[in-house]
């Protein structure tokens, strides 16, 4: 058991930081033995166990007896640790003279970690205040310039390393379904169903110059096929009989995704009035913003799509600014959509969001957000693989959005080619790999027709996830997944002779979503008692919790 002692303005954060790690802690009680304690101050317990981690980033947070010396870092500063980088948005306190080089000040090459001995044990100082890290990335993000970290599990991974160095066990529940290697969860944000609503706007505008002059310059380029050109070409001098209804809407079709997706489920987000381009928390939106169809006409098509076991959610204009804009884009989407079977939950058109729009939303009854992601850039916003729940709510979970289309391929953001686009994603899959958790895409409705054509880049990537090994889920099965993990209780005591008892519960098991896994990491060998382990990392015992459990394991 963890015991953490934190300040009352660090409580929130520290809830949530375990809840994704997921291992046994409570908050700290005078008088109760832990195997570690995670304090934020050098005021220490006077029955500290035999480790004590110290977390704070000014170098007036610690008393240093052992003549060490400790100073400020630099500004922005970046951890490097196991080959990782992980940026720091709070201050950082280095260890000039410390022999622990675990983990360094990226720039500066010095020490972030400085480890002394107790009469009790080992005390682990880390230069910088974690639980500020976690608040940060979790309520305001990160800049789009590092939105290739993931650096909420980073923290993680080095919280876990620094105990298992220090010759402690450290128990888990990963985010993991048991037998695979992580989840996916596959979105369409349905902002352009209907290439006849657009007479004359910039929507039919765009497409006109996208599908010809725009195809052109492509295909001089190498980044579109001649076959690919022409069709476009095609569909654009289609355009005037498509309008007056004498050739098929070659939008219409978005259900296609059912057939490229080969029954792997998806979750479609739907606007929920025509013509609305939203407001920001300064006025309207800007026009170009609202999307020209109503429900009814596309209903029978989301119809078919529920009925093949996929999700319908809404994709909200107002409702990120306030409860009542919140409680009425859901009455208005649940009214025009009924009998419908419809997922409660949300992703704001444009990804706009604030720091108010959880408790909003919360208010409003929503179980799930999926708005936290990049606009301009694909990555880790939040610094999570997770499904999390947001700072200052009690019931509503996020969602995080990784990878979008529109991010990798307009000319305004990212602007990459297909091979290039693809290598970006495969290098984010790989955190999935390494860390777990839940990966989000969001592919238009009308990115698998003229004249962005990007269904077969989507097909690649759907079989690079499943050659990976992950799980495909709704929005809401991956919700249930996470409720599930969090709702479990594990536990450990030593026995002797290396044994190790573990129980687990698990208080809302899903019988239809993949068990959870309870992971023990074996503790370093310690040759020295008065540092921490530099041995190849011992590895750890996986075992499958599907309803609960109590063994005796020998690590």
């Amino acid at each position: 058991m963890i015991g953490v002692a934190v300040q009352p303005i660090d409580r929130d954060a520290a809830c949530e930081f375990f809840e994704l790690c997921k291992t046994p802690w409570e908050f700290y009680r005078p008088g109760h033995q832990y195997e570690v304690v995670v304090a934020t101050s050098e005021t220490m317990p006077s029955n500290a166990p035999g480790l004590v981690l110290i977390y704070s980033g000014s170098s007036r947070g610690f008393k240093m007896r052992e003549g060490t010396d400790v100073r400020s870092g630099p500004r922005e500063p970046v951890i490097s640790h196991a080959g990782n980088n992980i940026p720091i948005y709070g201050s950082v306190a280095l260890f000039p003279g410390s022999p622990t080089r675990q983990a360094l000040e990226r720039l500066t090459q010095e020490p972030v970690i400085h480890v002394s001995k107790s009469s009790c044990g080992l005390i682990v100082r880390a230069g910088y205040d974690l639980f500020h890290e976690i608040r940060h990335l979790l309520t305001t993000g990160q800049p789009a310039c590092n939105a290739a970290s993931a650096a909420v599990e980073l923290h993680a991974w080095l919280f876990k390393d620094l105990i298992t160095r220090a010759g402690v066990p450290f128990l888990e529940v990963p985010p993991v379904p048991a037998g695979f290697a992580f989840a996916a969860c596959l979105t369409h944000d349905v902002d352009h169903p209907l290439l006849r609503n657009h007479r004359f706007d910039l929507t039919a505008i765009g497409f006109l110059y996208r599908a010809s002059l725009g195809s052109l310059v492509n295909f001089f380029r190498s980044r579109l096929s001649f076959v690919r050109m022409w069709s476009n070409w095609l569909a654009a001098a289609q355009l005037p009989f498509v309008q007056l209804g004498l050739f098929p809407d070659i939008w219409r079709g978005f259900d296609r995704y059912l057939t490229i997706e080969a029954g792997r489920p998806s979750t479609f987000f739907v606007i929920p009035e025509k013509d609305n381009p939203g407001r920001t928390r300064d006025g309207s939106g800007p026009r170009m913003r609202a999307c020209r169809y109503e429900l009814k006409e596309i209903a029978p098509i989301l119809a078919g799509i529920a009925s093949n076991g996929c999700g319908v959610a809404l994709h909200g204009l107002n409702a990120w600014l306030a409860t009542n804009d919140a409680k009425r884009e859901k009455a208005l989407f649940s009214q025009q959509l009924a009998p419908i079977p419809m997922e409660n939950g949300v992703r704001m058109h444009w990804l706009c969001f604030d720091e108010n729009s959880p408790a909003a939303l919360e208010a409003a009854g929503f179980a799930y957000d999926s708005s936290i992601g990049y606009n301009e850039t694909v990555g880790f916003r939040a610094g999570t693989t997770q499904v999390y729940r947001p700072i200052g709510t009690k019931a509503l979970l996020e969602l995080p959005l990784h990878i979008m289309d529109t991010a990798l391929f307009f000319p305004s953001f990212l602007n990459l080619s297909e091979p290039e686009a693809y290598r970006l994603a495969v290098r984010l899959m790989e955190d999935f790999t390494r860390f777990g958790g839940v990966l989000t895409l969001n592919w238009h409705d009308r990115s698998i027709a003229a004249e962005r054509q990007w269904g077969q880049f989507y097909k690649s990537l759907l079989k690079e996830l499943q050659d990976r090994g992950a799980w495909f889920a709704t929005a809401t099965q991956a919700i249930a997944w996470f409720q599930m993990r969090r709702s479990a209780v594990v536990d450990s005591s030593t026995l002797q002779c290396g044994q190790v008892r573990i129980l687990g519960q698990i208080t809302s098991p899903e019988r239809n979503l993949p068990p959870l896994t309870i992971r023990i990491h074996k503790p370093h060998v310690l040759t020295d008692s008065n540092q921490l382990s530099l041995a190849t990392n011992p590895g750890f015992v996986d075992l499958n919790l599907k309803d609960r459990i109590d063994t005796i394991i020998k690590l």
